[in-house]
């Protein structure tokens, strides 16, 4: 009986001894990374918004930087549906050059967190992923009512936040009824400046020769002028001539 009890014991401090040891081996479970691509997917309207950022890559940017451990480094999407970018002119998207379709995908993202509630005191315009707002080039303008709906202004389009697609503390997906066009891109060109005023070809100017002929003119008035008091004294001449010959 002696013999069972110490088996029984040393048995249990095995067991106790080699859990501990393999808890501390096994690895620790992988922490939970949000895919902005699985996000959309399981939104069901986005598939040519995906298609875009899986073409320009930024995707692989936005999952790289959830994947980080820092909490305070937070984004915001605005996702347009695909309703939103049937919305848009034929071959608008094919149009854009490389670079212009990844500043399209980035003006749609803003590289802080933001709740709908921040966006009432939001300072406009918004800084989004897609450059400097000081130059007038990517100006994100936000306004919220009193029943939190946002409405949002890019100086070509306004579009309004539809409903939330997806929100955590590291992420918030809202979407949108149209494709916030950036003005750098499809802003109205501006206007030429009017051409200088080329003369006529046909308008008359005086030549040389009419130049000659009017003084030809100006000269003959003076000739007469100037014989004309000498046919008067000769004609006193003969007159007085005749009168004193008689």
């Amino acid at each position: 009986m002696r013999k069972h009890l110490v088996f029984i014991f040393v048995f249990l401090v095995i067991f106790f001894l080699c859990h501990e040891t393999l808890a501390q081996i096994a690895p620790a479970p992988p922490l939970k990374v949000d895919n902005i691509t699985s996000i959309l997917e399981k939104g069901g309207q986005f598939t040519t918004f995906i298609k875009l950022l899986k073409a320009t890559q930024v995707a692989d940017q936005l999952n790289n930087q959830l994947s980080t451990p820092n909490p305070n480094d937070g984004l915001t999407i605005f996702a347009p549906s695909d309703n939103a970018f049937s919305g848009l002119k034929p071959g608008t998207l094919n149009s854009l050059s490389d670079q212009d379709k990844l500043s399209l995908v980035q003006y749609h993202i803003l590289p802080t967190l933001m709740t709908t509630s921040q966006f009432q005191t939001a300072s406009n315009p918004l800084r989004t992923q897609a450059g400097d707002v000081k130059s007038g080039k990517f100006p994100l303008n936000v306004t919220a009512t009193a029943g939190n709906q946002v409405n949002i202004t890019t100086g070509v389009v306004n579009a309004t936040v539809a409903n939330t697609v997806y929100s955590d503390r590291r992420i918030a997906v809202y979407q949108v009824d149209q494709v916030l066009l950036p003005l750098q891109i499809f802003g109205t060109a501006p206007v030429p400046a009017p051409a200088p005023d080329v003369p006529d070809k046909d308008a008359s100017v005086p030549s040389p020769k009419a130049s000659k002929g009017a003084d030809t003119g100006s000269s003959g008035a003076v000739s007469l002028k100037f014989h004309q008091p000498a046919m008067v004294s000769f004609g006193i001449a003969v007159f007085g001539t005749i009168f004193w010959g008689l």
